[in-house]
């Protein structure tokens, strides 16, 4: 499984959720921070770049990808644009997708839907689940480092995620 998190933030809450949902699923995960990708690699609109091909061949061997972003502006981040971007068209071909995203104002709610859902469904995804958005003031810091999703936002992305890892799970048993 492969995760990304399109989060320019080094503080990124976005991140934190995502390692708090992949930690919750049982199988290996592979974790692009493309905020640590190099910036001539995402703006040099070189997509035969061997970072961009690595990407595009970690994605090839997942069965499932986890899609993390920041909501800016009613879409999902500038960064997470610009490697999508470069991939190629069909490098989500046959997954199963599962996007999530953060942000500050429940108006954000729908950039999952009408923002990113389009292009994750463009790039060949087979099967885009519904996902989840997490209002930023839901999400705060655990003793351990960890982070607290504040009920019933923890039940219904708990839900969410049962509802990837069973798509999964029915996919390598089809």
């Amino acid at each position: 499984m492969v995760a990304i998190s399109g989060s320019p933030s080094p503080t990124s809450r976005t991140a934190r959720v995502l390692a708090n949902v992949a930690g919750a699923l049982d199988a290996e995960i592979d974790t692009i921070a493309v905020r640590d990708l190099p910036a001539d690699v995402l703006l040099g609109c070189d997509p035969s770049h061997p970072v961009i091909l690595d990407i595009a061949e970690r994605l090839q061997a997942a069965d499932g990808v986890i899609v993390a972003t920041p909501v800016y502006k009613a879409a999902y981040s500038g960064i997470l644009k610009a490697l999508l971007d470069l991939l190629p068209q069909y490098a989500l071909a046959g997954k199963t997708v599962l996007p999530l995203a953060t942000g500050g104002t429940v108006a954000h709610v729908l950039a999952i839907d009408y923002a990113l859902r389009p292009v994750l469904t463009t790039m060949g995804a087979t099967h885009v689940l519904p996902g989840y958005f997490v209002h930023d003031q839901l999400i705060s810091d655990a003793p351990d480092g960890d982070i607290v999703i504040a009920e019933p936002a923890r039940t219904l992305l708990d839900g969410v995620v049962a509802a990837f890892a069973a798509a999964l799970t029915s996919k390598v048993t089809a």
